[in-house]
């Protein structure tokens, strides 16, 4: 099966519950690209939060250092939202994953706003990269933290795994 990348202009929502933005997210990315599409569509986002604050995309590195020194030494949640559109019918998953940072000193701090991973990046790191040395561990599905609980999108499409399935 051959997949195509789109990047869809959706304004998307920043503020609320955090479960409720990644779905509405994911359902806006969705539904743009799926504008005349023939095929099936998945939209994505992924939320960090702690305490009921959502931590975005830092917008510079002085925002990417104060994110992840709001992060340092406890866990935070990462919600996927996920939206399949078959035949113009959307469904909707979340998946969540807790992750707890390790203590962030000032010397683990400078080495990663440094090295730039933290950009377009949900709560500022990338735990496959070199994010991964912020992390003590994590609770639930370590490819929702990546970007896509592949675990749940099957839930919503097992046919992916060749079988059309009701």
């Amino acid at each position: 099966m051959r997949f195509e990348s789109v990047t869809p202009e959706v304004d998307e929502l920043e503020h609320g519950p955090p479960e409720e933005v990644a779905l509405e997210n994911a359902f806006r990315k969705a539904a743009a690209a799926a504008e005349g599409a023939r095929s099936p569509v998945l939209g994505v986002d992924t939320v960090v939060c702690a305490d009921g604050r959502i931590y975005g995309k830092p917008a510079d590195a002085e925002e990417a250092r104060a994110t992840l020194q709001a992060l340092s030494g406890r866990a935070h949640m990462v919600i996927g939202g996920i939206c399949l559109i078959e035949a113009r019918r959307p469904q909707t998953a979340v998946a969540r994953t807790s992750v707890e940072f390790r203590p962030l000193g000032d010397a683990l701090l400078d080495w990663y706003v440094a090295s730039n991973e933290w950009r377009e990046r949900a709560g500022g790191y990338a735990i496959q990269g070199r994010g991964g040395a912020l992390v003590r561990r994590i609770e639930g599905d370590y490819l929702n933290v990546v970007g896509l609980s592949v675990s749940t999108l099957l839930e919503l499409a097992p046919w992916l795994l060749g079988a059309r399935s009701a």
